[in-house]
């Protein structure tokens, strides 16, 4: 092993992420950021104090062992360098593109009181691409690995769906992925642009899940094509993480017109089935000349900047400041780059036009009493109004959960909102059945995915093997009555 590289001090600054020009980028959907060579990853590694306490950790809500998959990078060790950030996460290329690290670890380093935090989501892609260009070979388990071994489906095919699968595939357990969509990935694939996350790189890492022995079944929709009934009597157990796909509207007038989308149906139809090809594709989306994108998130940002690749004059309206938006600040720095008005503070009223989109009449926002959150609520400026005309309106203010599965099983226990209830160790109110990602937390991150499809692995072999001594799953509802207690949703 080479001898380890000095730190370099404090003051230094952060290695930058490679980017192509907006220019450039906006007439194509080859990815925006170019990826850390060795050199520059570890030159950024040598910021990082490899800290004995590291807050870092504390914020992967995964628990990635951080400053030891740096110190593996910066003495040149990138095998180690990996092997350390896959005993957490399953998906290290991905999460290295996608997660927002400037919430989480970044946010923790201690380098950020004073100077720039190290760039841990920089130097965690940089490792899973090089691990992409260097493959090993995996191989499945001895069906004997297992103490005992057992069948397990996972329903949907996203970041907690393949996790959990992984886990329990090296854990010995024969495991089958059902997935709705034609092609695997959930909403790494339909969700998010490939300028941000290209396909080959959620391909090869699937691959690495199949390569465990992990079967895969496309076009098979839970609720649908079979039953949840029909999966428990074929399974030992059932982990359901069918995310949270089901489009959130404004209930405005106008939203029935011609020309609006939500931003999930927008962004399948090029993402996953390539719009923006037709008629060479099946699936048209037609934008004309001006989009208005209504959300603050990062999905109003990735059908903003798609629109714009698309051709259009995009506007992005946000009810609230800039510094509240619920997204990446990268990614704001990216659209406003690539041309996107954002106009914060404003918020749609009214869609009109005679059958087709027209225009979108919008008012400005002032701040309000504090809501629930202690924010304060936005509230109309009177005499503010004005219109903006446009061709197309996407709402990209949120998902529900896909109630597809919910509503074809009664005895699975759902709050108001469609969410499944879980306790603890993500068991439901069905026995046998667990539930993570999105469809149990109503949205949220695919780091947050990913952890919860580790813990439903966890419970799962406990379930499967009878081991109580380190989750009480003795006391789980499941094991005792057929729904939870009232007052526990």
């Amino acid at each position: 092993m080479a001898e380890r590289r000095p730190h370099r001090p404090l003051s230094d600054p952060r290695v930058a992420m490679p980017m192509r020009g907006p220019q450039d980028r906006v007439g194509d959907f080859d990815e925006v950021s170019l990826g850390l060579s060795l050199a520059a990853a570890q030159h950024e590694a040598e910021r990082c104090r490899l800290c004995t306490r590291s807050p870092c950790v504390d914020g992967c809500p995964v628990g990635i062992d951080i400053p030891r998959f740096i110190a593996a990078l910066m003495d040149g060790d990138l095998d180690r360098a990996h092997a350390v950030i896959s005993e957490r996460n399953a998906l290290p290329a991905v999460c290295g593109r996608v997660c927002a690290m400037d919430e989480q670890c970044e946010r923790l380093c201690i380098l950020e009181k004073r100077h720039d935090s190290v760039a841990i989501g920089s130097l965690e892609r940089f490792v899973g691409d090089w691990r992409r260009a260097n493959p090993v070979e995996a191989t499945a388990p001895s069906p004997n690995a297992a103490t005992t071994a057992g069948r397990v489906a996972v329903v949907g095919s996203g970041p907690a769906g393949l996790t959990a699968a992984q886990d329990l595939a090296k854990m010995g357990y024969e495991v089958t992925v059902f997935e709705a969509l034609h092609r695997p990935g959930g909403v790494l694939v339909y969700g998010i642009p490939r300028f941000r996350l290209p396909l080959d790189v959620i391909d090869e890492e699937i691959q690495n899940i199949t390569r465990l022995g992990v079967q895969i079944r496309t076009n098979h929709v839970v609720g649908r094509t079979t039953s949840l009934d029909r999966l428990c009597s074929e399974f030992d157990a059932v982990f359901l993480a069918t995310g949270a796909g089901l489009p959130i509207f404004l209930g405005i007038p106008g939203e029935s017109l011609v020309g609006v989308y939500s931003g999930n149906e927008f962004l399948m139809r090029v993402n996953l089935m390539g719009a923006h090809r037709f008629p060479e594709s099946d699936t048209p989306v037609r934008t004309g000349h001006r989009v208005v994108v209504v959300g603050g998130g990062d999905t109003s940002l990735d059908c903003a900047r798609t629109a714009l690749r698309l051709g259009a004059d995009v506007s992005l309206l946000y009810r609230r400041s800039r510094e509240l938006m619920p997204c990446r600040s990268e990614e704001i720095d990216h659209a406003i780059e690539e041309g996107v008005d954002l106009q914060c503070e404003t918020t749609p009223v009214r869609i009109v036009g005679d059958g087709r989109v027209a225009a979108v009449e919008c008012t400005r926002l002032g701040p309000g009493a504090p809501d629930a959150s202690g924010r304060a609520s936005p509230v109309p400026v009177p005499g503010s109004e004005f219109t903006i005309d446009c061709d197309t309106v996407i709402i990209a203010i949120g998902f529900g959960v896909n109630p597809t599965v919910s509503r074809s099983a009664p005895d699975l226990r759902v709050d108001e909102r469609g969410v499944v209830w879980t306790d603890e160790h993500l068991a439901t109110s069905k026995r046998g059945v667990f539930a993570g990602g999105d469809l149990a937390t109503g949205g949220a991150t695919v780091i947050l995915a990913v952890a919860q499809g580790r813990r439903a692995a966890k419970s799962i072999d406990a379930y499967l093997s009878g081991r109580h001594h380190d989750l009480a799953v003795s006391a789980a509802p499941w094991l005792s009555t057929p729904t939870p207690p009232v007052g526990l949703i």
